[in-house]
This record gives C-alpha cells, sequence and structure tokens, in this order.
C-alpha cells in the first residue's frame, strides 16, 4: 500500500475513534426520519401482514410503528422513504 495513502487511512481511524468516544465532533451527520408507515403502506395497498413481509419486519414491529410506540430507524427507515418514493421499484427488487 503507498505510504500516504497508508498514513490518511490510519489519521481516518484515529478520528473515527475520537468521534466515538466523544473527543472530536463528527464532520457531517446524516439522519433519515422515516415517513409515516401507516400512511405508506395504505399508499401502496396492501394489508399489514403484506406490508411486513415487503419490509422484512415482524407484524408486531409494523403495528408498533404505526401505533407510535416505535419509530423505523436506520435501514428501516430508508427503506420506507424508498418505498413512499418509489413503490413499483421495490416489490419488483424485493420480490425478483
Amino acid at each position: 500500500m503507498e505510504h500516504a495513502l497508508f498514513d490518511d487511512l490510519v489519521q481516518s481511524l484515529k478520528e473515527a475513534r475520537a468521534i466515538a468516544h466523544g473527543q472530536m465532533p463528527a464532520s457531517r451527520r446524516i439522519k433519515v426520519t422515516a415517513p409515516d408507515a401507516k400512511a405508506v403502506r395504505e399508499q401502496i395497498g396492501l394489508s399489514q401482514s403484506e406490508f411486513a413481509q415487503l419490509m422484512r419486519v415482524s407484524v408486531k414491529t409494523l403495528q408498533n410503528w404505526e401505533q407510535g410506540r416505535r419509530h423505523p430507524t436506520g435501514p428501516a427507515a430508508a427503506l420506507l422513504r424508498i418505498v413512499q418514493s418509489a413503490p413499483d421499484v421495490v416489490r419488483k427488487t424485493l420480490h425478483a
């Protein structure tokens, strides 16, 4: 590995550790807010069990999202956004 590239990699790891330990602020943060799960499900016309299967979560998890007891985070929130904006693409891709 090129020496300069290795030095950059080591510096990046040191910065990541400092950020993880709260010693340094992250240079940027990306926050994905999830749309209303029930509205998305109704928009594409699926039952709770069908939509839970599409999202690869349990029906109970979906019910918790829809009733506001829990909120989708991370990949689930991102997938909900994608389902909301391109439901046909999601169906085609996940059912392939």
